[in-house]
């Protein structure tokens, strides 16, 4: 039997390779938008001086690979990507995908559905943008009051991607209304919730909901982990009844911290550059001492990201 594999900004990794990996972390993001001028432009130079010290904690705190998910419509840059992958120890996965409605570039709103899941499947396949970096995942969002009729369009190509690839589908979806419909449209398109990921799970408050998802086959990415707008203490006590619900194994846990911002002369985001390093440093332990097992920790950190991005 083949290993399984993901995808990386430097080629394919075998998942007994990883360790710890941090499925929802940002390196360079513009959320400018795609109408502005020079979106997503920067020297890699000055991106490299701003990351390369945050990078290094990380991976000296044990994170092996890092899922980068800003997509097309907030920032997507291969050339910086790469040059981010030289010269970190840990591995980078990039996206497919595209993000929500306001974001979405003009060239992929005329689009039919069939040829934007043809798109996707070349970038999971062949490579993204005439390159030979293939994409990893597919990345998409929906509209805080959405999904919007744009992007159940792009969830429907994204379940065809899926199929035809393996590759899962991750969204940002704040709060469980929005859940629910997309993994209606999903599942009716023919997507086994097992390759969907519901990202910011944690802005569900009401467990019932987090549950039915569950129950659904998705996975619950809770991506605050170290946010100063997020209690902590409530995304340990939502982690522990996810875990003593019997759903460890469709749990995630990451920061969504970063990144560069090439709005602002010093690259750095409005509240400053929140690393990589809460999960290992501070809310595992957390963890730990509640009563969380090693061998759970492990299935989170390790087991659950490399099985949900392996192809």
């Amino acid at each position: 039997m083949m290993a399984k594999r993901i995808q990386t900004v430097t080629g394919p990794v075998d998942v007994d390779s990883l360790g710890l990996i941090l499925p929802h972390e940002h390196l360079f993001t513009d959320l400018r938008g795609p109408l502005i001028p020079d979106y997503a432009q920067a020297e890699p130079e000055a991106v490299e001086r701003v990351l390369e010290p945050h990078l290094a904690e990380a991976s000296a705190a044990g994170v092996t690979a890092l899922v980068e998910c800003s997509t097309v419509g907030v920032g997507r840059n291969l050339t910086i990507l790469s040059r981010l992958a030289e010269i970190s120890p840990m591995r980078i996965i990039a996206p497919t995908g595209v993000y929500r409605e306001a974001f979405t570039p003009l060239s992929l709103r005329e689009i039919s559905e069939s040829n934007l899941a043809n798109l996707w499947i070349t970038e999971l396949t062949e490579g993204i943008e005439a390159t030979s970096i293939r994409a990893g995942f597919i990345k998409l969002a929906m509209s805080d009051d959405g999904p919007t009729a744009l992007e159940i369009r792009n969830l429907k190509a994204a379940a065809k991607a899926s199929q035809a690839t393996g590759a899962v589908s991750a969204s940002h979806t704040i709060g469980g209304n929005v859940a629910r419909k997309e993994m209606d449209v999903l599942e009716e398109a023919g997507l086994d919730l097992q390759r969907f990921i519901w990202v910011h799970a944690q802005t569900e408050t009401n467990l019932t909901v987090l549950l039915e998802a569950a129950q659904r086959g998705a996975y619950l990415e809770l991506d605050s982990v170290g946010a100063p707008y997020q209690s902590q203490a409530d995304l340990v006590e939502t982690t522990l009844a996810m875990i003593e619900a019997g759903y460890v194994d469709q749990l995630l846990l990451s920061h969504d911290a970063g990144w560069y911002n090439p709005a602002h002369s010093n690259g750095l985001p409005k509240d400053g550059f929140r690393g990589y390093t809460a999960l290992t440093m501070e809310f595992l332990p957390g963890l730990l001492e509640r009563g969380i097992t090693e061998e759970q920790v492990r299935v989170i950190t390790v087991t659950n990201p490399a099985r949900a991005f392996s192809l």
